[in-house]
C-alpha cells in the first residue's frame, strides 16, 4: 500500500498544535496561576503570621527559620516545601493527562488514523508535556525569588544548620544548579506519570498512580531497617540540592541522585514506548 499523495509522517501533529492545545486547557492554566500566587501567599503568611522565635541562640537553623533573611533564603524555602508534593503534582499532571485524555475524549483513535506514528505521537506529546513540566519547576523558585526579595530584600544568604553567611553574588549562579537538579529529579515522575497515561483511559487514574507511587517511595525512605537500599529510592536524593547552598559546594549526592532519576526515567519512557507500539486503541 503507497502513502496518500502529499503524506508526511514527520509533518503530522506538529508541536506548536500540540503546544497551543495543551496550553489552552484549564488545567494548564490553574495550574501556573497556583505555582505563580504560591510564593506571594507564602510572604503575606510569613508578614502577617506569628514570627519565630528560633532566630538568636540555636546552633542549628531550620530553612524555614531563615526564609526571610534574604530573597535567596526565601526561594531556597519556597522550593524545599513545593518539591516533594506541588512539583510532583504538577508534572504528573501535566504528563500523566497528555495520552490518557486524549483516550477519555475518544480521540486517540482519530489521531492515529489520521495517521500519526504510533512512536511520533508519544513524542510529541511527550516533548510538549516535560517542556510544560520544566515551566513549572522554573516558575516557582524564580517567581519565590523575586517575591521574596521584594520583600525581604536582596541580602547575603544565610546557609541553614550553620547559620553561615555567603554573598548573594556567589550564591545566584548556585541557584541555577539547584534548579537544574529539581528538573532532573522530577524526571522519575514526569516518565512514571507518562507511563501510567499510557495503559489507562482515566487522567485522573494516570496522575493518581503516579504521585501515589511517589508517595510510596517517600515511606519506604522512612524507613530505616532497608539500609542502604533506600537509596536506590528516586526520593532520597530529592533534597541533594541543598548541598549547592554550603560554602563549600558538594556534587556527590546530586549525582547520585541525577543519575538514579535518569536511569528510572529512561527505563520507564522505553516501556512507555514499548507498550503503546504493542497496544489495541479502541477508544
Amino acid at each position: 500500500m503507497t502513502a496518500a499523495p502529499g503524506y508526511a509522517p514527520r509533518r503530522t501533529l506538529p508541536l506548536r498544535v500540540e503546544i497551543v492545545r495543551q496550553f489552552k486547557r484549564r488545567r494548564t492554566l490553574v495550574m501556573f496561576g497556583l505555582l505563580l500566587a504560591l510564593p506571594w501567599i507564602l510572604v503575606i503568611a510569613f508578614q502577617f503570621g506569628p514570627q519565630s522565635s528560633s532566630g538568636q541562640g540555636q546552633t542549628s537553623l531550620r530553612m524555614s527559620d531563615l526564609a526571610t533573611a534574604s530573597g535567596l533564603n526565601f526561594a531556597a524555602f519556597a522550593l524545599s516545601v513545593s518539591a516533594s508534593f506541588l512539583l510532583v503534582v504538577a508534572v504528573a499532571l501535566f504528563c500523566g493527562d497528555t495520552v490518557a485524555s486524549e483516550a477519555n475524549w475518544s480521540s486517540l483513535r482519530y489521531l492515529l488514523a489520521a495517521p500519526v506514528p504510533r512512536d511520533r505521537l508519544l513524542r510529541q506529546k511527550l516533548i510538549v508535556a516535560l517542556g510544560f513540566s520544566a515551566s513549572a519547576v522554573i516558575c516557582l523558585p524564580v517567581m519565590a525569588l523575586l517575591a521574596g526579595t521584594v520583600a525581604f530584600g536582596w541580602n547575603d544568604i544565610q546557609v541553614p544548620g550553620t547559620g553561615e553567611v555567603m554573598p548573594a553574588v556567589d550564591v545566584l549562579p548556585r541557584f541555577g544548579i539547584v534548579i537544574a537538579y529539581a528538573l532532573v529529579s522530577q524526571l522519575v515522575v514526569a516518565a512514571l506519570a507518562f507511563l501510567v497515561s499510557t495503559m489507562t483511559d482515566s487522567p485522573l487514574g494516570a496522575v493518581g498512580g503516579a504521585v501515589g507511587l511517589w508517595i510510596v517511595c517517600n515511606i519506604l525512605q522512612a524507613v530505616e531497617a532497608l539500609g542502604v537500599l533506600r537509596e536506590f529510592l528516586p526520593t532520597f536524593w530529592n533534597n541533594a540540592w541543598t548541598d549547592a547552598l554550603v560554602p563549600e559546594l558538594d556534587w556527590s549526592g546530586m549525582a547520585k541522585g541525577a543519575s538514579v532519576s535518569i536511569t528510572y526515567a529512561a527505563i520507564l519512557i522505553a516501556v512507555a514506548f514499548r507498550r503503546f507500539r504493542r497496544k489495541d486503541v479502541v477508544s
